[in-house]
């Protein structure tokens, strides 16, 4: 597969190393106290420089509460103890939190939801990219992951499953630059490379990368290798921020990611339909030629004060651009699948987030803000089909061309308004609501009350509970806009009662939680949630494309509850965590042309689980570090998500082990330098994550067979 990389994202995962050099250099205008690098005051300078950034981030933190809600916090100790390290994609990163389970191209369902996550960067909201199974965001340039779940305060809107809240490196006024390269089993090369530091009143963090293996996608088929399944990956992340005074500052934050993928293939296919011009049998399943390329690229400017008055605030405006290409293989997909789709689908998003804080007294903090995007969806599908009865049998062995394009404009707009209550010791009560609108193929709006609170039972236990209404608009990027008349008297042909509006998700979502401090090296954990749900939103794959359509159901229910526990002392840390989920929903009331009849009659009269529900999920790890060299390991275990007719069935349960070693070596004259070997399923356990069966659900995928990794990082 050739590979045609756009320039600016060629030139944005070359920036550590076009743009480092001039920023250690540079001599930032405007700055009265900046001098001479001789000069005898730069140590006062840069120690002011570095107390105003410490007090600004403070400041940016405490726009973000998270009272009332279940915090998992993963920081850069963790993130190293991992097998992989900072090679971790974000995605298995998150696995690691309780309640999160994994799903095939990279997805992530969080208790009992299909994905709704939300990704913040140092407070800042990221836009939601078409998804397909490119990880837009890098775990290299996270510093701290902060994972909220539960009743989310006021603040948070729209995709409220989990927010994913990552802070990167503060103000360094050292410079630090370092190179990776992995390399490994399915012919892996990865390479990374980093800048971070500071130049007087500006600091940066730079970084770009590249990937190129052999199982980009999981594999449909058991074997060690995959048929067709090459990738190749450009990434780039950049933040810039200038302090303007003691009081403030300005930021600017970047990234793109541009993906290709080959669809893997499956051998021994029967075709299902006949081409004029091919022979019968002489489209082999085993050489069929797929592919789907995705490109997303963010941009946010962000202006940040901290007033003695104790007021404190944000305001970003962001844009974001996203794309995803699928290009069948024209024959093989006519013949097996009776539709050959060239699908194009983009989405730009430009828009305005603010966030305030007031201290109005020493028992109550104000917060406040609003948001606002305005978004552009198109979507382009060149399809080729057979002519068909009324009853789906071909008519023709020679297809026919039909072509749509639609395109969708929104709005979506919201307000929100909360106090930080102390009422008395120990006791914290955040209460608030938010207003929120949306205008895409619905005209829809909710008044959304919060309420969370925290209570300090002893120095080592404290509860947590909250209450949370939900209002999720539908993904604009992910609506299926299918014309089913069309597509009338084809192999292509859909039930023609059909309703592509699909509808905002509204919820009542309650959680309950404790934390224990056994002793100094022990914590655990325990939190149940219930969460009842109007117009529930899910999403499918209804085609060979791996492109994911939303629909809705018309009820749902949702409960499950979590245990936690970790341990740190000395050289040794670990953790374990045990999730039971269980999640139902009844009656689709839009998209119902990507079902059969008799699965929505079932559907209609039942409550079925949920396709990416998984009874018991689990995650635990361990780490031991001595001197310059680490070892680690961590486990994942899942029940089997749901399969068969309806979701009646689910599959096998599973368990992956992964293991690590690093060792650390001083290079006189270049600096540190690091090799860790990774061996991902050390036991090498075949196990299916998906079998092609159940609601929305495509091909098979398995999970990853036995791989080794060597990577190299040096650190100057």
């Amino acid at each position: 597969m050739k590979l045609h990389l756009p320039p600016a994202s060629r030139v944005l995962a070359l920036l550590p190393v076009l743009l480092s050099p001039a920023l250690h250099a540079a001599e930032p205008p405007g700055v009265a106290a900046a001098t001479a690098p001789d000069s005898p005051d730069t140590t006062d300078t840069l120690e002011t420089i570095l107390v105003t950034a410490k007090r600004l981030d403070a400041a940016r933190n405490g726009l973000s509460p998270d009272t009332g809600s279940s915090v998992y916090r993963v920081d850069r100790e963790d993130l190293q103890a991992l097998p992989m390290g900072d090679a971790t994609p974000l995605n298995d990163v998150m696995l690691q939190a309780p309640g999160v389970v994994q799903d095939s191209f990279g997805q992530l369902h969080v208790r009992g939801d299909h994905g709704n996550l939300q990704y913040r960067v140092n407070g800042v909201e990221i836009p939601e990219a078409i998804t397909g199974f490119g990880q837009a965001l890098d775990t290299h340039f996270a510093n701290k992951i902060n994972f909220l779940t539960g009743a989310l305060p006021a603040q948070y809107g729209y995709r409220t499953a989990g927010v994913v809240d990552i802070q990167t490196q503060g103000y360094k006024p050292d410079q630090t630059r370092s190179v990776e390269l992995t390399t490994g089993s399915h012919s892996d090369v990865e390479g990374t490379v980093e800048a971070e530091g500071s130049s007087n009143a500006l600091s940066y963090s730079l970084i770009g990368s590249y990937k190129r293996n052999d199982l980009g996608i999981e594999s449909p088929t058991p074997g060690l290798e995959a048929l067709h399944d090459q990738t190749e990956q450009f990434k780039g992340f950049g933040y810039l921020s200038w302090i303007l005074d003691a009081q403030s500052r300005i930021s600017l934050m970047f990234g793109a990611a541009d993906s290709r993928f080959q669809i893997p293939d499956t051998p021994g296919l029967t075709p299902a339909y006949a081409l004029a011009g091919a022979a019968p049998g002489s489209i082999n399943s085993a050489v069929l030629d797929a592919n789907q390329g995705e490109q997303n690229d963010f941009t946010a400017l962000t202006y940040q004060a901290t007033r003695d008055s104790g007021l404190d605030y944000q305001v970003s405006l962001f844009q974001r651009h996203s794309a995803v290409h699928y290009v069948p293989d024209g024959a093989g997909d006519l013949v097996y699948n009776g539709i050959a789709a060239d699908i194009t689908r983009r989405d730009n998003e430009v828009g305005l987030q603010a966030d305030a804080k007031y201290t109005l007294t020493p028992a109550h903090t104000l917060r406040a803000g609003l948001f606002f995007s305005s978004e552009r969806f198109t979507s382009i599908n060149a399809a080729q089909v057979f002519p068909a009865d009324a009853s789906g049998n071909q008519t023709s062995a020679v297809p026919l061309g039909i072509d749509q394009q639609s395109g969708i404009d929104g709005h979506t707009q919201g307000v929100y308004l909360q106090d930080e209550w102390q009422p008395l010791k120990g006791l914290t009560v955040n209460y608030g609501t938010r207003y929120d609108q949306v205008n895409t193929v619905v005209d829809e709006h909710q008044l959304s009350p919060r309420l969370g609170l925290v209570y300090e039972l002893s120095s080592a236990s404290r509860v947590h509970i909250g209450y949370a209404r939900y209002f999720t608009p539908p993904p604009t990027e992910k609506i299926d806009v299918t014309s089913v008349a069309l597509f009338t008297n084809t192999t292509n042909a859909l039930p023609s009662n059909a309703n592509t509006s699909v509808k905002s998700e509204r919820s009542n979502y309650y959680d309950f939680g404790i934390d224990h401090t056994v002793s100094d090296h022990v914590t655990v954990g325990a939190d149940a949630y219930y969460r009842s749900v109007e117009d529930l939103q899910d999403e499918g794959q209804f085609g060979n494309a791996l492109i994911f359509s939303a629909f809705n159901y018309a009820r749902a229910r949702v409960r499950g509850v979590e245990l936690t526990s970790s341990y740190r002392a000395g050289h040794l840390s670990a953790y374990g965590n045990l999730a039971l989920s269980n999640a139902q929903a009844t009656d689709v009331i839009t998209g119902q042309f990507n079902f059969s009849p008799a699965e929505l009659a079932y559907i209609a009269s039942h409550w079925v689980q949920l396709d990416h529900d998984q009874r018991w999920a689990g995650s635990a790890g361990v780490s031991y570090a001595w001197a310059r060299t680490t070892v680690s390991a961590d486990g994942l275990y899942g029940s089997g998500l749901r399969n068969g007719f309806a979701n009646t069935d689910h599959l096998p349960g599973y368990a992956q082990f992964n293991l690590s070693a690093e060792q650390s070596f001083v290079l006189p004259g270049l600096g540190l330098l690091a090799a860790r070997l990774s061996i991902i399923n050390a036991l090498d356990r075949v196990y299916l994550i998906r079998d092609g069966t159940g609601i929305g659900v495509g091909a098979p995928q398995y999970g990853p067979r036995q791989s080794f990794y060597l990577t190299l990082r040096l650190s100057i």
